[in-house]
């Protein structure tokens, strides 16, 4: 059974220039030990396409399922990691990641060891009563991500949660997202990846959702099997990056009988 189904999703928003068609007819599930990355030109909906799985948002049209259940309001077994970190300025480390947790009302003599334990398994020791401005962008990042796993999601979202990074701190964040994930002693079930870089989601995802550009359509899902870890400098691995890159340039098409639409001001990623 699939964790999520994502079936025949259209969004569409309005604003002063007429309805703006962000995707159409969009269709794919997300399997019990998935690592599942969408990848797609910019402005094509990848991140609200995670809104509208965590139920932030609505599809215009269409329905979201989880554990066959639809998503119609906020799923309290998703979790999200930003790239932005959000995290409240005002909050300690360890407020911030006990935040989640007070929201779902856990009692105060089980939040405490929950909280120590992600701050632990995210490399925060020692960081407990640090402010988000005396952190580095990949310490914040790790906050963020602790935030996320402190709530044992079923599943964690994650929007372009490398991007802002200095390549090392990501390549080292990315690593470590892959030891959690594979880890069965810890959350979550499944991981679903938002990203631009086509090399990531390679090292990353097990299966590739390749979107078009506005109004989005799936071109293809590709399938990973290259063996962990990979290697970014094999032949096989800059063949699978090409292939995801031509799918990406020559085929993002409109879809098929799709209207024109009015680019949007302020354009969803």
């Amino acid at each position: 059974m699939a964790l999520i189904r994502v079936e025949h999703v259209d969004k569409s928003f309005a604003s002063r220039h007429g309805t703006i068609s962000i995707m159409q007819d969009i269709s794919f599930d997300v399997k019990d030990s998935d690592f599942l990355a969408l990848v797609g030109p910019s402005g094509c909906g990848k991140s609200t396409m995670l809104r509208l799985i965590q139920g932030l948002d609505r599809p215009t049209k269409g329905q979201i399922y989880f554990r066959d259940q639809p998503v119609n309001s906020v799923c309290a077994q998703m979790a999200m990691v930003f790239q932005s970190f959000a995290l409240y300025p005002w909050l300690t480390v360890s407020e911030n990641v006990a935040f989640g947790l007070e929201a779902l009302h856990w009692p105060r003599d089980r939040m405490g060891p929950q909280v120590e334990r992600y701050i632990s398994v995210t490399g925060l020791d020692g960081f407990q009563e640090a402010y988000p401005r005396e952190l580095s962008g990949g310490m914040r990042q790790r906050v963020g991500l602790a935030r996320a796993l402190a709530v044992e999601p079923a599943v964690l979202l994650m929007d372009e949660p490398f991007s802002s990074l200095d390549p090392l701190t990501a390549e080292s964040l990315r690593e470590e997202v892959l030891q959690l994930w594979r880890d069965p002693q810890l959350p979550p079930e499944a991981v679903v990846l938002v990203t631009h870089n086509i090399e990531e989601a390679i090292q990353l995802a097990d299966r590739i959702i390749v979107l078009s550009r506005r109004p989005s359509h799936v071109l293809a899902e590709v399938t990973v099997d290259l063996p962990r870890p990979r290697d970014r400098k094999s032949e096989s691995f800059y063949a699978l990056t090409d292939r995801v890159y031509s799918l990406i340039t020559e085929g993002g098409a409109p879809a098929p009988n799709a209207p024109p639409t009015p680019a949007p001001s302020n354009p969803s990623s």
